[in-house]
């Protein structure tokens, strides 16, 4: 097919096509082209060409590019999506607006089986919320997350694939040979992938479902022999594996600081602590960094190793995470 292209010394190519992508005249329907030093530019009206780039519009068959067709591309605007798996979930309160994404979702090229859209926030002791199935019929999942599988019910469990880049900066510190304790540790995001470095894994949840999902997912990820899955609360398991762990998974930012005489209880004599907070812009790690000393008492040297701002949990609120060593003075 015959289009309109701009022609340019091949050296230049890369800085014309920028150029014509900010003014919002490149063809993204077509190939670019090279022949010989001159580099074809596919663009979409000749007249709105810049005209200091100095350059020959000339027209030239120009292959059509095979592209993925987006809900973008459908909706004429970019919609706020989350993956998980091979669902797709929308938040958005404007029903008919909603409902508009999904039919773009499942008309597009995107890989997906269901989408959702939330319909409460995070709720109850389970931390779990309700969902509007816009289409599809399932709220269960397999997610995908630095070489493990997660099964999972959105409708049933908590877990969020926003925190995998934090997930995976905890795992990575975690040696062979480890004695670790996920003390929340809903479907195993944090657990499996420690297991599956070496760790032996004690991981325990209020949510039986979401306990239920992690030993599923401690089969399928090879790793059930270095897991010890626990429904209940953490403080129960205190007396087993009192003064066992040399690593301590606490993310639970709402009230971690209500279980820190629990973590102390568990650590062992040299135990790095991953202590998850929410709090306000003016001072995100203080609070945390006074409660752990002051759980940690006279029994427990404390150094805080890393102090990190996880994400923006709401206007002027922030997730954060303290790497913190106990060792026992």
């Amino acid at each position: 097919m015959s289009v309109p292209c701009v022609a340019v010394e091949r050296e230049r190519g890369e800085a014309v096509r920028e150029r014509l992508a900010e003014a919002g005249v490149l063809d993204g329907d077509h190939q670019i082209a090279v022949d010989g030093d001159t580099i074809y530019i596919p663009v979409t009206d000749p007249a709105a060409v810049p005209a200091d780039l100095d350059a020959a519009v000339v027209e030239r068959d120009a292959a059509e590019r095979d592209r993925p067709r987006t809900p973008a591309e459908i909706l004429g605007y970019e919609p706020s999506l989350e993956r998980l798996g091979d669902i797709v979930i929308v938040d958005e309160d404007d029903e008919g607006r909603a409902r508009e994404i999904a039919d773009a979702v499942m008309a597009s090229d995107l890989p997906c089986e269901t989408v959702l859209n939330r319909a409460s926030p995070i709720e109850g002791e389970l931390r779990v919320r309700r969902w509007d199935v816009l289409a599809g019929n399932g709220t269960e999942t397999v997610h995908r997350e630095y070489g493990h599988e997660f099964l999972l019910d959105v409708a049933e469990v908590y877990f969020s694939p926003r925190l995998a880049t934090e997930r995976h900066r905890v795992v990575e510190q975690v040696d062979s040979g480890e004695a670790a304790i996920d003390m929340f540790a809903g479907v195993g995001p944090y657990a499996v992938p420690m297991a599956s470095r070496g760790a032996d894994v004690v991981a325990c949840d209020l949510n039986e479902r979401a306990v239920e999902y992690l030993r599923e997912n401690a089969v399928r990820n090879g790793v059930a022999d270095r897991v010890t899955a626990i429904a209940g609360d953490v403080r129960e398991i205190t007396e087993e594996y009192a003064e066992a762990a040399d690593r301590l998974v606490m993310n639970l930012p709402h009230s971690a600081d209500a279980f820190l005489d629990t973590a102390v209880a568990l650590a062992g004599d040299d135990c790095v602590v991953h202590y998850y907070d929410i709090q306000h812009e003016d001072d995100p790690f203080g609070p945390g960094r006074r409660a752990i000393r002051a759980a940690a008492g006279d029994e427990y040297e404390v150094a805080v190793e890393t102090e990190r701002v996880v994400r923006s949990y709401a206007p002027h609120e922030y997730n954060v995470c303290l790497d913190v060593r106990l060792t026992r003075i």
